[in-house]
């Protein structure tokens, strides 16, 4: 396995870049050299630039994102409203960049990890391709048993090796959402990281903006994750740190 992991996600909009930024920050607070790469976008590149404001790097956009479409469509939807296809070897030339440039790289996925990317690839093989372990991201709102247990055992099938599942989102009060983790670690041995609580502010990142500074919403973000020991556990074993 290389150092760092990839942060997908068990739907679209489950918080991912949120989470992915705060484990950037985090780990530049811990004194690592952290790069980050999204290595598809569609319709914007704001997950992007947001990645590189909490890394605090400065390198070309198309490395850190390779492939960029700009219809907000799955993949391999959106490639070929532009008449082109996903070429996975474009992201695979940036990794290997990034890789040898950084000692731990946050890499943050689109969607989930069923999303198609060529006629019979997906999130799946472009995960086991860098040799990441994951780290999913699942609501913590009603649903998310069914999405989380599926998303678990397509990474089980694939044989990639999962750090853990945090859920994400939610208003904190519902009677769904005070026992999702329990419910969710009855039928799993992955190991549930914990809840990051609600924030109003993180929670809708252009809300977040008019509010506060990328700075402090990333300092926040990190603060929020450092508080959940069992995550914090599982990116110092990923990232190899004592």
């Amino acid at each position: 396995m290389n150092k760092g992991l990839f942060i997908t996600g068990t739907d679209t909009g489950v918080g991912k870049t949120l989470v992915a930024c705060g484990v950037a920050r985090l780990l530049k607070k811990w004194n690592i050299k952290v790069g980050v790469m999204k290595p598809i976008a569609t319709g914007d590149r704001k997950d992007t630039q947001r990645l590189f404001q909490a890394a605090g790097i400065d390198e070309d956009l198309d490395i850190v994102n390779p492939l960029f479409f700009k219809a907000p469509l799955a993949p391999v939807i959106a490639a070929q409203a532009e008449k082109r296809e996903v070429d996975l070897d474009a992201v695979y030339r940036a990794y290997w960049f990034l890789q040898k440039k950084y000692d731990v790289l946050v890499v943050e996925g689109i969607g989930g990890v069923k999303v198609p990317l060529g006629e019979s690839t997906y999130v799946l093989d472009l995960i086991q391709a860098l040799r990441l372990p994951a780290l999913v991201v699942g609501r913590a709102t009603l649903g998310t048993l069914n999405h989380s247990l599926l998303t678990l055992e397509a990474l089980e099938q694939e044989k990639i090796p999962i750090l853990g599942i945090l859920l994400n989102g939610g208003t904190g009060k519902t009677l769904a959402e005070k026992t999702n983790p329990e419910a969710l670690q009855d039928h799993t041995p992955v190991q549930v990281l914990g809840r990051l609580h609600f924030q109003k502010a993180l929670q809708d990142p252009d809300a977040a903006a008019r509010r506060m500074s990328g700075e402090a919403r990333y300092e926040v973000a990190a603060r929020a994750l450092q508080r959940l020991p069992l995550l914090v556990k599982a990116l110092k074993r990923a990232c190899g740190v004592a």
